[in-house]
């Protein structure tokens, strides 16, 4: 609940500091003495839209701080965290002013923005008043309302939802993918046709350029190659180190010792010459090809660079592209059976949607008449009998908080032609369709202080003191303030301040008074009978009190 509200320097208000309580708050006083500050006041804290100009002539800057006491599991805790700020418990909203139209917020001394105050506002205060379009006649929350009456719970209808939307995503980007490849189709058959004709392998251009190569260089040094082989062989140096082995070998043992070390000299030049023989006559072999291979080496090779070109990728990069067409054209070939499985997921999605979306559509219809019937129970009190309000349940588009569009209408007659809240009831009756609303509805507040501006004008006597009493009912373990003219409501206000206006120093100033038993006496029957105050009046006020 809201504990406390400090001013200073708003519009006529120089400093003011107030302590509220739980229960039913009554603020009273004539006309133009500064109530409707007070509440321009709070809302600017809350970050409201409002006036533009709330700091008081002459004042650097005006500030309004407000202090919250609030439960564990308190809605407002969620928005803080979410928002990232920290808390102990405490809510301490303040928010300056100053004469340029700059304005700073705070919670708990930490720099926020108006948005975060205003999103909090949401859980912590409800203002209901004949121009309150935040709401009860703000037709957008109107099923918010009825969900909250009914206890209706939306979480599965959401999951559903995002279900429905995740797959009416998928079944889109698989269209949108299928048309972008069936717009190639012709290419990708062509393309991977003519890779998979070459089946291009990482290296094999390198393998094909050197086998080309050789070969062409191959006519050119086979006659030297031949011709050094001869000359290697029996016919040339093996056969003439052989004689001349064999030769000296003869003679070895009458040389005394002195060939030995020659003739081991060459049993290893004919071992080199051997190696020397067999490693050119392995060149001479592989030099050995046919012309027609050659041509065929070539072919490969153009073929493969070709279409490394065409692709605009490097050689050893065609068969890693290949394989990425050849993934393309088996989509498109399977791309009709994954349609079909999305669009079944589609359908099974819709289908549980709507089922969902249909059940909460019935709990609605049911709650709209059992909403019905509490309204008229409600309004009869209030002198409205003859008035019908009703809950209109009709269908809209889909979305998350399901298929229905919901909206209170009235008509203050049997026959008469009904609609909006704010279009068809004068002053008078819209206050007590508001208060009657907000009764059958209370249940679904909880936590939040209740702000009513001036609900009961237009009415008086015991519609008043009717007004009054569902007043002091809805304060029962929550918080209300009440701004009231209507001596009967401020009677039944569990504390009661009155609002005056002050002139010091030819300024004029709004401050706020508490008032004890006594000054209750006279502030009520002022109220009932006006500047003058009689004893009869005094009377009346102690009747209404109770005292």
């Amino acid at each position: 609940m809201l504990r406390s509200l400090d001013i200073r320097d708003m519009l006529i208000i120089d400093r003011l500091e107030l302590e509220f309580q739980a229960g039913l708050n009554v603020l009273t006083g004539e006309t133009g003495a500064g109530k409707s500050i007070l509440l321009d006041s709070l809302g600017f804290v809350l970050g409201w839209r409002g006036r533009a100009e709330l700091v008081r002539s002459g004042a650097e800057k005006g500030e309004v701080t407000a202090q919250f006491d609030l439960p564990s599991g308190h809605p407002a805790w969620a928005v803080l965290e979410e928002a990232g700020f920290d808390h102990d418990g405490e809510l301490i909203l303040r928010r300056t002013n100053y004469p340029d139209g700059r304005k700073q917020a705070y919670i708990n001394d930490r720099r926020t923005s108006g948005e975060l105050l205003r999103a909090l506002s949401e859980t912590l205060v409800e203002l209901h008043g004949q121009h309150d379009d935040r709401g009860i006649l703000n037709p957008k929350a109107h099923r918010e309302m009825l969900d909250s009456f009914a206890g209706v719970d939306l979480s599965k209808l959401a999951k559903r939802w995002q279900a429905l939307t995740a797959a009416k995503r998928a079944l889109k980007r698989a269209e949108k993918a299928l048309d972008e490849i069936r717009a190639e189709e012709e290419f990708l058959r062509h393309a991977v046709s003519e890779l998979d004709a070459i089946d291009p392998q990482p290296g094999q251009e390198a393998e094909l350029d050197v086998k080309r190569r050789q070969m062409q260089a191959g006519e050119r040094i086979r006659d030297d190659i031949s011709k050094a082989l001869q000359a290697l062989g029996l016919n040339g140096a093996e056969g003439m180190t052989n004689d001349a082995a064999r030769w000296l070998d003869g003679v070895s043992d009458q040389a005394e010792g002195q060939l030995d070390a020659p003739l081991a000299a060459l049993e290893r030049v004919l071992h080199e010459l051997n190696d020397a023989h067999q490693g050119v006559e392995a060149v001479l072999d592989h030099l050995q090809f046919d012309p027609l291979e050659l041509e065929q080496v070539e072919e490969q090779l153009f073929a493969l660079r070709g279409l490394a070109r065409k692709h605009d990728v490097l050689a050893d990069d065609l068969a890693t592209f290949a394989q990425g067409l050849r993934i393309r054209l088996a989509a498109l070939d399977g791309g009709e059976d994954e349609l079909a499985d999305l669009q079944n997921s589609l359908t099974e999605a819709s289908a549980k949607y709507q089922e969902e979306a249909d059940r909460i559509t019935k709990q609605r219809q049911a709650a709209a008449i059992k909403l019905d019937a509490a309204m008229g129970a409600e309004l009869a009190p209030l002198k409205m009998e003859r008035a019908v309000f009703k809950t209109d349940v009709t269908p809209e588009p889909s979305g998350p908080d399901g298929q229905d569009d919901v909206s209170f209408t009235v008509a203050t007659n049997p026959g008469a032609p009904s609609g909006p809240l704010n279009k068809i009831a004068s002053g008078g009756e819209l206050s007590r369709f508001l208060l009657a609303l907000k009764v059958c509805l209370s249940g679904t507040t909880e936590g939040v202080t209740m702000i009513f501006d001036e609900i009961d004008r237009g009415v008086g006597g015991a519609t008043a003191d009717a007004v009054g009493r569902r007043l002091k009912s809805l304060a029962e373990g929550a918080q209300v303030l009440v701004v009231t003219h209507s001596p009967q409501v401020a009677a039944l206000g569990g504390h009661h301040w009155r609002v005056e206006k002050q002139v010091r120093d030819e300024q004029t100033f709004s401050t706020v008074i508490p008032l004890d038993e006594p000054a209750r006496i006279t502030e009520i029957a002022r109220m009932v009978s006006g500047d003058t105050i009689t004893d009869a009046a005094k009377d009346a006020a102690r009747s209404l009190l109770k005292v």
